[in-house]
């Protein structure tokens, strides 16, 4: 419940918005502290001399003539005069207390110094003394604790101010603090005094306890109004997330009460976690675009309770959580921007996050080995993909090396480990199509996308009419495609193969499929056919290591990215140690289908995501296009590189100008910087350029002097000139970024799918 409950600012893509508190754009000024505590005690003794003077009638009875003046005469005699003198007297100490406060600046101080250690004696403070958060607390509680706290205020209250004991305080108080002269009035207005002191005292030491403060604000409809229509000034700057957190409105207001009633009873028990609420929220948004599931919906609620609308494997949460997620607004934080210049002010000290609205416009993370963009970026993006595919809102796919992987196989449905006997899982060589010229352009994608990567485009074509050509009639005879022996097979042109599959088209009555064929062996004996690399780069997958995979007979329980529209969490675990261009093949495979399966959903409310870590000679010229018809699509893909020399020099620019996410961790070369720099552009910053001018003076005395500190000082006596200009510089510098980026840190820039841009920020990925 304090999860539900805490605050959600929602101030702009890349913002951790859980609790967030805006700052202003521009940086306040700050007066020194010296200067501040010089103010104050200046203006205090200024105050204290104004009201001794008023006190001892210096200054003359004409301070008093406003009382003179307003004041019935029946008002100025007796008890009622000396009250009335009290409380005037009270009025003008008050506006003195205020005029010279604001002018010593008395609230700035007490912010600097004695609000922080006020907090941190707070948090110290046990929890049955002062709970750490009173804003959560049941309405129940919060009324037994102030019923509580005001008791025992009015017991010792009124033991404090009896007047039949001579022991109690406030006798103590009149005859030791105050010069009593004897008579009714005096005795009043003392006795008065004291015991309020002694109330303001005792309500202040228990404050803590009875959180008064607390009540105070969920009672007054006055700070309820003013917080409101600030809430309402500020909403175009930084909205605040509403979310019907527990209590369920809207399903009441559909009717379904009871299950409303059951999923409250259970948050407030404890017997709902952050999944459980995203997942049921899930449902409930696909209950009101198609009304029929309702009473499914409620049967669900009313026989699990939390647990109704379950993912299939039957899990509600990770078995390992290593990031901070807020499952209301899918953010994942993955580090606080530094207290750092280059940033915007705004933006420091505030936590980082990702989420699909900035992740569907792709991100590339490029940085050395060891940097961190394994622990401090694809594994928390990991986990939060993971989360959210659990809650139903998004599918996550995750290729990395095997044995290297940064989530647990605990954490996926699927597990696919290329080149592993014990493997649970297959991968589908052809992405679950049934189309052979789909099948035959993700293929030649595949295979020869990084030979045809610079070029304009023709050499691909061609490599994916000499599959089509193949795919086709053997899918026509056999009813499936040609597993990976067999295509290197027809590749390479061996006459039992092409024998065999003529005779069975022939048989089939598929004269079609048979020209196609033809036109194949026709090509074949041409110079330069590319079926020859085709069955070159086939043959690395048709390895002993890989016997048993890839099979499209369907003895195998295979993994489709077909199935992109479910909340399904794949692993692939690709065999770099001993096979690196096989890895690179599959890679360019899963790119490849990611891209045109995403695409090719009819239900896209379901996020996908593939990450991808170590995109080594992956990014190809249509693998671009592919990731810029990702953001339509509810879609995004995660790279990570070691440097930008793994992706071709007429790629590079292409591709940190395709994806709205850019990430430079520390070490990253000024090659790199300098690509980076170039992409996130120029600002217009303020500078001040100070000059020191030597002061020559021709009059005697100066002259003397200027000598004498020469002396003391050993340096010319000068006159500094300060020029502000307006200039426009780089952002971060080529420089800057090889060399001024602590271990540990990241300069990321965002940018949402509704174009919404974020500046780049030094983040620290440890914070």
């Amino acid at each position: 419940m304090t999860w539900l409950r805490a605050p959600r600012v929602l101030a702009g893509p890349g913002i951790w918005s859980f609790e967030h508190r805006p700052r202003p754009k521009e940086e306040p000024h700050e007066i020194a502290v010296p200067q501040l505590i010089a103010g104050a005690v200046i203006s205090f003794l200024c105050a204290w001399l104004l009201w001794s003077l008023l006190m001892n009638g210096y200054l003359g009875p004409y301070w008093k003539w406003p009382l003179e003046v307003m004041l019935p005469d029946s008002w100025k005699t007796g008890n009622t005069g000396v009250i009335s003198s009290f409380v005037y007297m009270a009025i003008v100490l008050g506006a003195i207390v205020v005029l010279f406060g604001r002018v010593g600046r008395w609230p700035a101080l007490f912010r600097r110094l004695l609000a922080p250690v006020g907090r941190r004696v707070w948090k110290r403070l046990p929890g049955w003394l002062a709970p750490k958060d009173p804003a959560a607390m049941p309405g129940g509680a919060l009324i037994l604790r102030v019923v509580l706290a005001l008791a025992v205020v009015w017991l010792l209250w009124q033991w404090c101010t009896d007047e039949s004991r001579d022991s109690s305080l406030l006798m103590l108080q009149l005859e030791n603090l105050t010069p009593v002269s004897g008579d009714a009035a005096s005795y009043f207005y003392y006795s008065t005094s004291y015991s309020l002191i002694d109330l303001a005292l005792l309500l202040a030491l228990f404050s803590p306890f009875g959180c008064w403060a607390e009540a105070w604000r969920r009672c007054a409809p006055g700070d309820r109004s003013r917080r409101a229509e600030a809430a309402d000034a500020s909403a175009s700057a930084a909205p605040v997330l509403q979310v019907d957190h527990a209590e369920w409105a809207e399903l009441r207001a559909a009717g379904a009460g009871a299950a409303a009633e059951r999923l409250a009873r259970e948050a407030w028990a404890g017997l709902m976690n952050d999944v459980d609420h995203a997942r049921i929220t899930r449902a409930w948004e696909s209950v009101r675009a198609q009304t029929g599931r309702l009473p499914a919906f409620v049967d669900s609620v009313q026989q699990h309770g939390s647990g109704a609308c379950g993912h299939p494997s039957g899990a509600r949460d990770l078995p390992v959580r290593t990031a901070r997620h807020d499952l209301l607004t899918g953010q994942v934080r993955i580090g606080t921007a530094s207290d750092d210049v280059r940033n915007p002010y705004e933006r420091r000290g505030v936590g980082c996050a990702l989420d699909p609205a900035v992740l569907g416009t792709s991100l590339l993370a490029v940085g050395p080995p060891g940097a961190g963009k394994t622990n401090g970026l694809v594994r928390p993006v990991l986990e939060a993909m993971c989360l959210q595919a659990l809650a139903g809102r998004a599918a996550v796919v995750s290729v990395g090396a095997a044995g290297a992987g940064p989530a647990g196989a605990d954490a996926f449905d699927a597990v696919v480990r290329v080149g592993h006997r014990e493997s649970p899982c297959d991968l589908d060589l052809y992405g679950g199509t049934t189309d052979p010229d789909e099948a035959a352009a993700v293929l030649a994608e595949a295979l020869v996308g990084d030979v045809v990567a610079g070029a304009p485009g023709g050499e691909g074509r061609r490599a994916g009419t000499v599959l089509g050509q193949l795919l086709g009639p053997f899918r026509v005879a056999y009813g499936r495609f040609p597993g990976v022996a067999e295509l290197r097979e027809l590749l390479d042109g061996a006459p039992e193969a092409i024998a065999a599959l003529r005779s069975a088209l022939e048989a089939a009555g598929e004269h079609g499929a048979l020209r196609e064929l033809d036109a194949r062996e026709r090509q074949a004996q041409r110079a330069g056919d590319i079926g020859a690399l085709l069955a070159d780069r086939i043959a690395l997958l048709d390895r002993p290591a890989f016997a048993g995979f890839f099979d499209p007979t369907g003895q195998s329980r295979q993994v489709s990215l077909r199935a992109l529209d479910r909340p399904l969490r794949v692993r692939i675990d690709l065999p770099e140690r001993g096979h690196a261009d096989a890895s690179r093949i599959l890679a360019r495979l899963v790119l490849a289908q990611f891209t045109e399966c995403a695409v090719a959903r009819s239900d896209r409310s379901v996020f996908a995501c593939l990450v991808l870590d170590d995109a080594s000679h992956v990014v190809t010229q249509e693998a671009l296009r592919g990731l810029q018809r990702l953001r339509s699509a509810n879609a995004g893909v995660v790279l990570t590189l070691r440097a930008l020399d793994d992706v071709p020099e007429a790629l590079r620019g292409a591709l940190l100008g395709t994806v709205g996410c850019r990430m430079a961790f520390a070490g990253v070369t000024t090659w790199d910087g300098a690509r980076f720099a170039e992409v996130w552009g120029k600002a217009w910053v303020e500078t001040r350029d100070v000059t020191d001018r030597q002061i020559v003076s021709d009059e005697p005395f100066t002259k003397l002097m200027h000598s004498i500190r020469r002396l003391v000082t050993g340096k010319d006596v000068t006159a500094k000139a300060v020029t502000v200009r307006t200039v426009e510089r780089e952002r971060w510098s080529a420089s800057d970024l090889a060399n001024a980026v602590p271990a540990g840190h990241a300069v990321l820039s965002v940018t949402s799918v509704t174009g919404e841009s974020a500046p780049p920020v030094l983040v620290d990925l440890r914070g």
